[in-house]
């Protein structure tokens, strides 16, 4: 299947992308010669190829949950601009015309 610039054209316009006659051509150009790479991997025999879901095996990547000592409300508000005893004062946005 080789593609023409009118898939070139149908494919901008679903990506709402603009391009002048010369990237059409290019890009043309450029995704025929994909299809033609993907056409020489087809002739390839993958028959004793196992299917994989992932290229390497993988396990748990993550860290074990261990509980550590939080922030003090202190030193959370230390360097807090504003602060009302122990809490955060911001200027009120709920409520206010524009």
């Amino acid at each position: 299947m080789a593609i023409t610039i009118k898939d070139v054209e149908h494919i901008a316009k679903l990506a709402k992308l603009e391009f002048t006659d010369a990237e059409k051509e290019k890009f043309t150009h450029q995704m025929n010669q994909i299809l033609e790479y993907m056409e020489q991997l087809n002739t390839l025999d993958t028959g004793n190829v196992e299917p994989l879901s992932h290229v390497i095996e993988l396990s748990n990547v993550f860290r074990v949950d261990e509980v550590k000592p939080g922030v003090s409300t202190e030193d959370a508000l230390k360097n807090a601009p504003a602060r009302n005893e122990q809490f955060f004062k911001v200027p009120k946005v709920i409520g206010e015309k524009s």
